[in-house]
């Protein structure tokens, strides 16, 4: 049966209403994205006592590393082409005059990386990024301040939502994005409080919160990570779920419209070719018809469909995969780190009798680790999976198009022209839906070519590679939401297939299944008998798929 999601409340009342709801606790190593989600959309968030004492520690060990003369990226030296500028001497005295250059330096880095475009991201997006920034800073692999990960923890309990540009990530950490919550909790740049937008110093005061003071690698920790770009491909997949969760459905009805073949998805005909996943979705597609006429005997049914309808179960078992794929990656993403240098407690010992390996190693005060210069802030699997997965997606839209242009035929469905009712003799009926179908599915092919190889160097060519990973994913979610608009063209031809087949066969019998969907829909778009506006069925359809 057709379940309903209630509608989300609105985050300002979560932060008022915080009791109502259970709170969150990160480590750095167990969160889920659909905890992750929770938070983002108004749920109260804590630390665990044990992943603090982690980050405690790892800032211990990085100021342990600066008294011993250690070189390390974004702390005693510079960053990007900068790394030759030393900030402290060579003993690495943390003098007071030190201190305050490192402060001066954070404060800087930040200021001069908030450097994005707008539009502005969408304020559950921008939460949903501070929840993963926070939980990777809890692996304690960043270095910061434990100060950094108490402020992510209070702008997102509190309501605070710093503004951040959704435009000018090339996808290797989103320096220029991420850094906009630093300007924030410094004082500068602006947020959203509880639906008012004001400047940092003003959010600040508002909350009871005292700003930033940035020194060590606190300004590196907040600006250089993938927390935007991660978001985004959470956004996308979880749009992309809701595609592939009414997937079977909308091509049953069709199927039903058709009066087609469930052979394509027997049980024997995926055993004879069990690539990963098809078994699991033609058994998907057995039960979503469970009980439906097309398991009758019909002599007058086609001996074989057109391929839209017989591959669908291989263009959704493939959508599938890869949504699996990119799901497994984004749980390693929010559960890991993408810090350069890492900062790694009791690190593992390989290697460590070479020079060059050794010379990472930092012990003294109890304390015991390695600071290893990293490419972690690549996000690249991530990004090739998500177009994968738009590549997938748009073989789903492929086959959505042509299964309702293959009901509009005649020759194919054994129905009216255009799916015309009896009494619409001179009407157009579905002709002119096609052109926005097709238009549609052109759009799903614009948003899969990959584009995680244009770019070009920066920082003084140092930086020479990009994955474009928030790019890839605003694509994929464009994609996924595109495929949700061509479901809905296509639920207005299935119904009223469904309906001129119930004219014409009094057999016609729908699965439990299909028949939920099909009644809701039913319930808000009725029987077209004569032309009419259809833009408002479009709109009805695709609230309903929204919901399923």
């Amino acid at each position: 049966m057709m379940k309903f999601k209630p509608a989300a409340l609105a985050i300002g009342l979560a932060m008022t209403a915080t009791s109502a709801f259970a709170t969150v606790t990160l480590d750095g190593h167990s969160l889920t994205q659909a905890d992750a989600w929770k938070i983002a959309e108004g749920e109260p968030v804590a630390i665990s006592d044990k992943a603090m004492k982690f980050m405690s520690d790892s800032n211990k060990l990085v100021l342990l590393a600066a008294r011993q003369g250690k070189e390390i990226y974004g702390l005693t030296v510079g960053v990007g082409l900068n790394k030759d500028h030393h900030l402290f001497d060579k003993t690495g005295r943390l003098t007071e005059q030190a201190r305050q250059a490192s402060i001066a330096f954070n404060r800087n880095i930040i200021r001069s990386h908030s450097a994005g475009f707008g539009p502005m991201l969408d304020k559950k997006i921008a939460r949903l990024a501070m929840v993963v920034r926070l939980n990777t800073l809890l692996t304690g692999r960043s270095g910061a301040q434990p100060r950094v990960a108490e402020l992510y923890r209070d702008f997102l309990n509190k309501g605070i939502t710093p503004m951040i540009p959704s435009r000018g990530s090339i996808g290797d950490a989103d320096i220029t994005l991420a850094s906009h919550v630093g300007s924030v909790m410094i004082g500068e740049w602006k947020a959203d409080v509880d639906g008012r937008e004001m400047t940092g110093a003003e959010a600040l005061k508002a909350k009871g919160l005292q700003p930033l003071v940035p020194e060590g690698k606190d300004g590196l920790a907040i600006l250089s990570s993938n927390c935007v770009g991660t978001a985004l491909t959470m956004e996308a997949a979880r749009t992309m779920h809701q595609v592939l969760k009414v997937s079977p459905v909308v091509y049953g009805l069709s199927l039903e419209g058709l009066n087609g073949n469930v052979t394509p998805f027997l049980a024997q005909s995926a055993a004879s070719h069990p690539l990963k996943g098809f078994p699991e979705m033609a058994k998907t597609l057995r039960l979503t018809l469970k009980g439906s006429y097309l398991w009758d005997l019909d002599k007058t049914r086609n001996l074989q469909d057109p391929l839209s309808f017989r591959t669908s179960v291989y263009t959704m078992s493939e959508a599938k995969v890869a949504l699996d794929e990119l799901d497994g990656l984004l749980n390693t993403q929010i559960n890991s780190s993408d810090d350069n240098p890492g900062v790694i407690l009791n690190a593992t010992q390989e290697d460590r009798s070479t020079p060059y390996v050794n010379q990472w190693f930092v012990e003294g005060d109890g304390l015991k680790g390695a600071i290893i210069p990293s490419a972690n802030f690549e996000p690249l699997p991530i990004a090739i999976a998500a177009q994968k997965a738009a590549i997938a997606l748009t073989h789903v839209a492929h086959n959505s198009a042509n299964r309702m242009m293959r009901l509009d035929d005649d020759n194919f469905s054994g129905l009216s022209r255009y799916l015309a009712s009896k009494e619409n003799v001179f009407g157009h009926a579905f002709g002119a839906t096609e052109d926005s179908m097709v238009s549609l599915y052109a759009e799903t092919i614009d948003l899969a070519n990959p584009i995680s190889v244009h770019g070009a160097a920066v920082e003084g060519t140092i930086e020479d590679t990009h994955s474009n990973l928030p790019r890839v994913a605003q694509r994929l979610n464009r994609s996924a939401n595109t495929v949700l608009d061509m479901y809905s063209m296509e639920l207005l031809h299935t119904a009223q297939a469904i309906d001129l087949r119930k004219m014409k066969q009094t057999n016609v019998r729908l699965s439990d299944k299909t028949g939920a969907l099909y009644n809701a829909y039913r319930k808000q778009v009725p029987f077209v008998g004569m032309d009419r506006v259809y833009s408002g069925n479009l709109q009805a359809g695709r609230k309903i798929l929204e919901q399923y």
